[in-house]
């Protein structure tokens, strides 16, 4: 199994996570799509720094004007400096100061949850990109509106809303989809110290909704009088339904560094990403060299009166909210009556909430539970590189023998669409160049 260990010495934010993924190989193209997709007046710039003696990738976002969003986030502050001091209020939530780029202030209004669900759902980003993206956002909804007791609609994301925030965002998780990690681990979190200065006051870190986002997370305080984690990291570990853990036995494949935005006196102000491949002792070796140690819950139901719509939408929102698979089964119920079999495929950990939606959205009145072992062949992802860019390749192994290639369908697709050519040309050639790669290695 795929695994990737973030340690959050440092803390966490969205620009440190997204330069950690840059700087563990993924392509840097791959993010500049993704941000230029959103329509957004936004693109991504790399460069390198050094943090305490690490050199570690450093992403910003530049504006439509060049500025990167910390200069036009100075100039916003020194405006608002100057409306408050006029008496004017300005209403906004909890921000990200340190790590991010910075928080444009809409001074006039924010960005809805459901505007900011626009922009992405109207972008050309892949589906488990979108999903990925809205579920963070849909999480600091969440958090603003139970630290307010407003609906989440009201919530406006004058901060996290922000250009930087999106394109942090949804860049982050188009990396973490080409990365085809199926299990994420994060260390305790060290979230600093100190206060942050929000429109309702002063308040000490962890910022509200930071500490609302890191329930059942186990956090503590490096002694740094500053704000570490913030509330879009937070999101993001929690839409990957990320695992508190010490490191985990692992076979380490790829390591990277991404910097916060400011130094910290003796302290590498980064965030490490390993990423690795699982080396936990399964819980049985019944079936050899396939993979068991993995449990899988399975719920279902069985539905005979809902609309093909509604079954539709249902499947969506269930793969939205972090579903591994949904599938439906025609079958036949009492009195000859047609109906569906609901098949929905998740962690353990996301079986209750994907229960809750199941009752909620659905007509069903009950639904069956319960959890398997998972087999699986061993699994790796290769990048090839063919004349249109490159192309991911899942290997699956038995032993030491490769028994099963296939090109990634997103990479594929998103090729074939950006150079107008064939899908079926595009993973044809994606596969024949694996293959040479392969051979060339045999020979060698």
């Amino acid at each position: 199994m795929k695994i990737a260990y973030l340690d959050c010495f440092s803390g966490i934010s969205g620009d440190m996570f997204l330069a950690a993924l840059v700087d563990a190989g993924i392509p840097f193209s791959i993010l500049q799509e993704s941000v230029a997709t959103l329509g957004i007046d936004a693109r991504l710039v790399l460069h390198r720094v050094n943090r305490s003696g690490i050199d570690a990738a450093k992403v910003d976002v530049l504006v439509g004007d060049g500025r990167s969003t910390e200069e036009v986030f100075a100039d916003s502050s020194a405006a608002s400096a100057q409306l408050a001091h006029a008496g004017t209020h300005e209403h906004s939530h909890a921000s990200d100061h340190d790590h991010s780029h910075g928080n444009l202030h809409e001074h006039s209004h924010g960005r809805s949850l459901s505007v900011i669900q626009e922009i992405i759902g109207n972008s050309g980003l892949s589906l488990p990109v979108q999903s990925l993206a809205l579920k963070a956002f849909e999480l600091l909804g969440k958090a603003e509106s139970n630290i307010h007791n407003v609906p989440i609609e009201s919530i406006h994301f004058h901060e996290v809303g922000a250009v930087d925030a999106i394109a942090d965002i949804v860049a982050t998780a188009a990396g973490c989809h080409w990365l085809g990690v199926e299990r994420w681990i994060c260390s305790p979190l060290n979230v600093g110290g100190g206060h942050v200065h929000c429109a309702h006051g002063k308040f000490p870190v962890p910022a509200p909704a930071t500490l609302e986002l890191l329930r059942n997370f186990p956090i503590y305080s490096g002694g740094q009088k500053k704000e570490l984690v913030t509330p879009t990291g937070a999101a993001l570990l929690r839409a990957l339904d990320a695992s508190p853990s010490d490191w985990p036995a692992m076979r380490m494949t790829a390591t990277g560094y991404g910097a916060g935005s400011r130094d910290l006196p003796g302290q590498p102000n980064v965030l490490r990403l390993v990423v690795g491949e699982s080396s936990a002792a399964p819980a049985h070796q019944a079936h050899g060299d396939l993979e068991t140690g993995t449990k899988v819950g399975v719920i279902e139901t069985t539905i005979d009166d809902a609309t093909p719509e509604l079954i539709s939408y249902i499947a969506d929102h269930l793969l939205s909210a972090g579903a591994s698979d949904v599938y439906r089964t025609s079958v036949q119920m009492k009195k000859g009556r047609a109906g569906t079999l609901l098949t929905i495929l998740c962690t353990p950990a996301r079986a209750q909430e994907l229960q809750r939606i199941l009752f909620t959205e659905s007509t069903t009145l009950g639904l069956r539970y319960r959890e398997e072992q998972k087999l699986a062949l061993a699994r790796e992802t290769v990048s090839v590189e063919t004349q249109w860019g490159a192309i991911r390749i899942k290997v699956g192994s038995l032993g030491d023998a490769v028994v099963n290639a296939a090109p990634e369908y997103e990479d594929c697709r998103l090729a074939a669409a950006r150079h107008s050519v064939p899908l079926k040309r595009v993973m044809q050639a994606a596969l024949n160049a694996y293959l040479s790669k392969e051979a060339g290695e045999a020979r060698s």
